[in-house]
């Protein structure tokens, strides 16, 4: 599990040195320069991570159905060499297929207007600037969200019906609750990242209002990154033991100075 979450916080800390810098400048200032290249590379690790994410996400649902509902099998399957594996190949795939986008959009010509109307360079307020036919980049978006993102939240539905179901099982609340809580705070990014994913690239250039897009995007790489170590962190007891440790600390201090 802390392999999976160490790439995860990889992944989040990607997304967000890439995009926050640009949408406080927006925010600051109203506006920031930046050259194509800078765009289309802002572009790519975007889509990279957003892609690596989805994957990762996924990976750790199968990691806790085989630790609830075969804990018995759980060293001998998810051993030490299978982890590593996994998270390269959630790596090769982001990289590869945001590449393959960023192919389409290079052969794409912008002899129009400049300006995008967003916090950072994303793929739909990309292609509104085209004045070339975006369908070929639009229908290998599309085809790979609804293929690649729909049977992933599938698989993840389908391992969190066996983890209800085993949790059912357990005789005792105690143990009910316990294992609930291990599957609760990834349950909850599941549902965030993956529905204003879905409603985002699914039709990149659509009726969606750039309001919307915004609000999505931002969601998606900054909310969510900032979440995602929120979420986790209030899970762990040697975490929840040091806050408690610095409240009591800030109280003595109050109390004595």
């Amino acid at each position: 599990m802390y392999i999976f979450l160490s790439h995860l916080s990889a992944c989040d800390l990607v997304i967000s040195t890439n995009v926050t810098p640009n949408a406080l400048q927006i925010i600051l200032l109203g506006k920031v320069p930046m050259s194509f290249l800078s765009c289309i590379t802002q572009l790519y690790f975007v889509g990279a991570t957003l892609i690596m994410e989805c994957f990762l996400l996924a990976v750790m649902s199968y990691d806790r159905y085989l630790a609830i509902c075969c804990p018995l099998h759980y060293s001998s399957i998810m051993n030490l060499n299978l982890p590593h594996y996994l998270v390269l190949g959630t790596w090769l795939v982001g990289f590869g297929q945001s590449l393959i986008t960023n192919s389409f959009i290079l052969n794409t010509q912008f002899c129009s207007s400049n300006i995008i109307n967003h916090f950072f360079c994303d793929l739909g307020p990309v292609l509104q600037l085209s004045c070339s036919d975006t369908i070929a980049v639009q229908i290998e978006v599309s085809t790979f969200v609804t293929v690649t993102v729909l049977s992933q939240v599938l698989f993840i539905i389908v391992t969190y019906v066996c983890i209800f179901k085993a949790i059912l099982h357990i005789s005792s609340v105690t143990g009910r609750e316990k294992v609930f809580s291990t599957c609760s705070s990834h349950l909850t990014v599941v549902c965030i990242y993956y529905g204003s994913l879905i409603i985002l690239y699914v039709s990149p250039s659509k009726a969606n209002s750039f309001n919307l897009n915004k609000i999505l995007s931002l969601l998606n790489s900054v909310v969510t990154p900032l979440f995602n170590p929120i979420v986790y962190s209030l899970r762990n007891k040697e975490i929840g033991a040091a806050l408690k440790k610095i409240k009591f600390l800030k109280i003595c201090h109050d109390k004595y100075f």
